[in-house]
Order: structure tokens, then C-alpha cells, then sequence
């Protein structure tokens, strides 16, 4: 049964410090990439979300052993990975699941058949197959779209100029290639996306380089065996963001965000919170198993400012672009982002949905093929007038998104189908209950 979620209008402003979820990128990656150490490593601070989750059942499918020591600490055993699946490996509604594992299981010379739930399915996968084809994957798909079913085949490596800058594509790229004997794996992509993986790589001793090279951005891998190495994973900008956010425009609020992820390729969501005026500081810098990571501290913003957000720093915000959205709303002047058509290929068509549900309070969003322009409150006190009802589409961020506006307005709105949050952040309601006490 869905469950509908009601925000109570007029929320008193948030305050304190909290943890985020751990981040989900980094999950999925610890599992995926723990497995080809074929050793037994300690996992600790990992996201229990239902995206990871279908990875580790995968995992699970594919010979290894997980043990959870506590709800967020786990041990993986991968010394008989990987043996052949004798059912079908369900991906649930993650795209990361399915694209990851895609490159990782092309090279194992295994038959499997990867699935998804309904908005997984219509995802596109063209952009995997394609790549992992060249390097010799036997990959069968309708419309390059899930169910994708792989076949025994042997791989070289490749030299991959990709078209988009995609964490996704980089990454089954770099996983296959980390097993190929002869040969090296190189992706070259037109603006840096998120680097965990091949931080990761590294951490866990492979083989791997990065570089610029004519304006583009490469990654080259070539086979080195992985060292089992226990892993700490650090707190979830983007799921900080919704936080940041909230905490700007909510009168009175103050928050300090504990162990934040601070990889220069996600905290575009940091520079753009500064360039609109935001009153934010980072607190504390530190690192742990590769990854940068800090405090946050951010205060009510009364005076927000427009602002113009394209190129290269598209992929280190994509994700966070609903709750910017948002942000823009409350902003004096008129807020533009480009180049952002990949939105379109998420959860949902965050193009479409963004804008459906954000006119749904008042606000005055136009969409375009690659963005949106956003009137800001110019003068006005911002404020929502609410009393709506919130659809998400399958779309953890969404929803979310919707539950913040609902916080910023004059009545209550209704968000249904709430329990998608759970696909990144599971306590979303619970924390922000805990913060407004």
C-alpha cells in the first residue's frame, strides 16, 4: 500500500546537528568493486537503502557472502564470486545496479539476464551496451532498454570517447576493463563526472590513472589483482542537499551536517548555494579511504539571489538539480539551467516532473529541452500557497523535493507514494522531525 505523507504548512525553522545517510553512490561501488578484491573485507557506514540492497541481493546471487554486524556495518566475503546465477537478477528501480553490474558481469564470460522494475525498464541502456559491445560484450536488449541478458564472451580493451559525461558509463567501462589481462581500458569523457570509482580503484590498489588530455577528461585501467581492504563510507551530499536547502529557507534555521562527502566532483551543490548568497561555511576538512569529507554549517538566507547554472558543473549537481529547483524559487531574479537533458533520463523525466509539481504550489517554472528558467519571489515573501497534492513518480528526489515545498507553505500538501524515499535516504522523515523539535 502507497503511503501519503501530509507537511504541516508554515514549518518552524530547523535546528541542530545531525548525520546524513551514508552515500549511496559509494555503497553500490563498495559492493561491486569489493567483490573483485575476492577476499573479505569490513564495510562500515553503508547506505541500507532499497537501491543498494538490490545490489548486495545480486552480489548474494553471484556467490558472495554478506553478513551485517549492525545496521550499517557489514562484512563481504567475495571468494567464490562469481558463479553463474540460476535466476534472473532483479535491479529493482537502480540504474546504478544495473549499469555497474552490467560492465562488471560482461568480462566474467557468465550468462546472466539483468531486470528491473517498470521505470527502470524504460531507462536508457544504449549507452552501456554500445561501449561494452565494442569491447567484444555480448549484450541483448530491446530497444537497448532492460531486460538486458549477457552472454559468454571475451573483452579487450578499448579507447572510449564517450558523448556525455556519465559516472554510470565511466564505470562499467572501468569495471570491465580492471578484468581484462591484455590491454588497457581508457574512457574519455567531455566534463569531469563523479569520481568514485576510480577512487575506489585505487583505494583497493588497482591499476588505474586519470588524465586531461585535448580538453577531455580520462580514466585509463589496465589488470592489477585488488587488495582487500575494509572500507568507511562518507555521508551523502546529495542527500545533504535537501537538508541545505530546507535549512536557507526556512525562516530562523541553523544546521551543522556531520561527515559530509566533500569529492570536488559532487559538491557543485556547495558553489551554487554560495553563488545565490547562501550563508554557508564548511566547518572541517579530513579524509577517509580516499574521500574528502567535512562538517557543514548553514544558516536561515533572507536574501538569496539568482543565478545561472551550465557546463561542466552539470555533473557534479545533477542529481541535486529538484531541490536547486526549489532554491531558485525563493531567489531574487529570474534562476536559469542548462545543459542539463540527462535529467530526462532519471527516475523520472525531471524536466516534466520538477515543473508539473512545483506549478502545483504557485511557483513560476518554465521548462526547456535541456532545463529550466525559474522566476524567483522578486520581492515577494516566497511562501507557497499549497494545499496541493504531490505525485513522484517513482522518484525518491521528487518526492522529497515536494515534502520541502510543502514545508514553505500556507497549507498543508499531501505527497503521495512517500515511501520511494527510501531508495536514498531512509530516515528523511525522521530527521527532519528530530530538527524542528
Amino acid at each position: 500500500m502507497r503511503r501519503t505523507v501530509t507537511t504541516s504548512g508554515f514549518s518552524g525553522p530547523l535546528k541542530g546537528e545531525t548525520l546524513v545517510p551514508p552515500d549511496k553512490s559509494m555503497s553500490h561501488r563498495s559492493l561491486i568493486i569489493g567483490s573483485l578484491t575476492r577476499g573479505k573485507i569490513k564495510i562500515s557506514n553503508f547506505l541500507k537503502s532499497a537501491d543498494c540492497l538490490a545490489t548486495l541481493d545480486i552480489l548474494e546471487s553471484l556467490g558472495c557472502e554478506i553478513e551485517f554486524l549492525n545496521e550499517s556495518t557489514l562484512f563481504l566475503n567475495a571468494q567464490n564470486a562469481y558463479i553463474e546465477p540460476k535466476k534472473d537478477l532483479y535491479c529493482g528501480n537502480s540504474g546504478t545496479t544495473m549499469r555497474l553490474l552490467t560492465g562488471l558481469l560482461s568480462a566474467q564470460n557468465l550468462e546472466c539476464r539483468l531486470t528491473g522494475d517498470i521505470s527502470l525498464s524504460k531507462r536508457p541502456m544504449k549507452r552501456i551496451i554500445d561501449p561494452l559491445s565494442l569491447m567484444g560484450a555480448r549484450i541483448k536488449s530491446s530497444e537497448g532498454k532492460a531486460p538486458l541478458a549477457i552472454e559468454r564472451a571475451k573483452l579487450s580493451g578499448i579507447e572510449y570517447k564517450s558523448p556525455i559525461a556519465s559516472a554510470q558509463v565511466k564505470s562499467a567501462l572501468l569495471l570491465a576493463g580492471a578484468q581484462i589481462r591484455e590491454g588497457a581500458t581508457t574512457v574519455l569523457e567531455p566534463h569531469l563526472s563523479r569520481d568514485h570509482s576510480e577512487r575506489m580503484l585505487k583505494f583497493f590498489g588497482s591499476n588505474i590513472k586519470t588524465f586531461k588530455k585535448d580538453g577531455l577528461f580520462g580514466s585509463s585501467i589496465s589488470y592489477n589483482p585488488l587488495i582487500p581492504k575494509d572500507l568507511t563510507i562518507v555521508g551523502d551530499v546529495s542527500s545533504a542537499a535537501f537538508l541545505l536547502v530546507a535549512a536557507a529557507i526556512i525562516k530562523n534555521s541553523e544546521l551543522i551536517l556531520k561527515g559530509i562527502g566533500l569529492n570536488p566532483t559532487r559538491t557543485g551543490i556547495l558553489h551554487v548555494l554560495k553563488s545565490m548568497n547562501a550563508d554557508i561555511e564548511i566547518l572541517s576538512r579530513d579524509e577517509i579511504s580516499g574521500e574528502e569529507i567535512g562538517d557543514i554549517k548553514i544558516k536561515y538566507s533572507p536574501d538569496l539571489k539568482s543565478t545561472k547554472i551550465e557546463g561542466e558543473i552539470i555533473p557534479r549537481l545533477i542529481d541535486e538539480i529538484p531541490i536547486i529547483a526549489l532554491l531558485a524559487t525563493q531567489a531574487e531574479g529570474t534562476t536559469i539551467i542548462k545543459d542539463a537533458g540527462d535529467l530526462k533520463n532519471k527516475e523520472s523525466d525531471r524536466i516534466a516532473s520538477v515543473t508539473r509539481e512545483l506549478r502545483k504550489f504557485g511557483a513560476k517554472i518554465e521548462p526547456t529541452e535541456d532545463g529550466f528558467i525559474i522566476e524567483g519571489k522578486n520581492g515577494g515573501n516566497g511562501l507557497f500557497k499549497g494545499g496541493c497534492e504531490v505525485e513522484c513518480y517513482h522518484d525518491h528526489r521528487i518526492a522529497m523535493m515536494g515534502y520541502i515545498a510543502g514545508l514553505i507553505s500556507e497549507k498543508p500538501c499531501k505527497i503521495n507514494d512517500f515511501e520511494w524515499v527510501e531508495t536514498s535516504f531512509p530516515n528523511f522523515l525522521g530527521i527532519f522531525e528530530n530538527l524542528q523539535k
